[in-house]
């Protein structure tokens, strides 16, 4: 049972609403935008798992030695760096792509999205990147072979492997 009191008017003194919500209208045009342009670890999994296949292709733009160290299963090989010179040769712009990186930290899965649009491609980021897929358990291939390491509590919050969402 939650203890905390409800508040019965709005406030001022709260910095979380210092800047009041956005209106509900609003607030659904956003979510839904924010939809378009994201996804995360644990759909693009079912996804890939799903019979027949993903309806994308999903797209690491990380390094070589990154690459090496782990990647998603079935990922294709992009660096950010490369987008110019080898998208068209390894992407069908009918397809579309979500990107990947590191992880919430870094910004490069965005910067591949954007060079893949400004080319063409229908485009989505994986939110967490190669450090969420690796940290809610699913299994990944790095130049030894396959791994898996065991869910982080913190982000595959139930034994289900779904937070319900």
């Amino acid at each position: 049972m939650n203890s905390t009191p409800r508040p019965t008017a709005p406030r001022t003194d709260c910095p979380v609403l210092q800047v009041p919500p956005a209106s509900p209208a609003a607030a659904a045009a956003h979510f839904r935008a924010s939809l378009a342009f994201h996804t995360d670890v644990a759909d693009v999994a079912a996804a890939l798992a799903a019979p027949g296949g993903p309806a994308f292709v999903l797209v690491d733009s990380r390094s070589t030695e990154a690459w090496e160290q782990g990647h998603v299963p079935g990922a294709v090989h992009l660096p950010t760096a490369l987008v110019p010179e080898q998208a068209e040769r390894l992407l069908d712009r009918a397809v579309p792509v979500v990107a990947y990186c590191w992880g919430p930290g870094c910004d490069g899965a965005a910067r591949s999205a954007l060079a893949l649009a400004e080319r063409g491609y229908r485009v989505k980021e994986m939110l967490g990147g190669f450090e969420y897929w690796a940290r809610e358990g699913f299994a990944y291939d790095t130049a030894q072979g396959p791994e898996r390491r065991s869910p982080d509590p913190l982000t595959a919050p139930t034994a289900l492997g779904a937070c319900g969402c």
